[in-house]
């Protein structure tokens, strides 16, 4: 082989691991992006769930305007299970604070890895909003 045909399959060995590197990326984004999304969605319904428990009377089995005997079963959390296809769920705080400062914290954790550790998200679940933030 002449010198012009090895160069040409050095260049072309070196262009197909750079595009195999950054497929590799973005599949590795895409992923964690999934996750994120998937763990937002879970987290806005429970942070509903939540928000309908605030508003149900105790008679009810709700909490009569209190985050304060808020627990997983109470608000059926994904089926009574903590977990699902998308990640594991906490309750960090139940009842903090009174009325329109009342508040619950509702943790996600993925099952996505970023930088080493698995992604989470909170949501800060008041009586009449919610926020939602990415820890990782």
């Amino acid at each position: 082989m002449g010198q012009q045909q090895l160069l040409l399959i050095i260049l072309g060995v070196i262009v197909v691991g750079i595009a195999v590197a950054v497929g590799i990326t973005m599949f590795t984004d895409s992923a964690i992006n999934a996750n994120r999304d998937a763990l937002s969605n879970d987290l806005v319904n429970l942070a509903s769930r939540a928000q309908q428990f605030y508003r149900r009377p105790t008679s009810l089995g709700g909490g009569g305007n209190s985050f304060n005997l808020l627990t997983t079963s109470a608000i059926k959390f994904l089926t009574n299970k903590p977990t699902n296809a998308n990640g594991s769920y906490f309750i960090e705080t139940a009842g903090a604070g009174t009325g329109s400062s009342a508040l619950v914290v509702i943790k996600g954790i993925g099952n996505e890895l970023y930088n080493g550790s698995p992604v989470a998200m909170h949501v800060f679940v008041y009586p009449s909003s919610d926020s939602m933030v990415t820890v990782n």
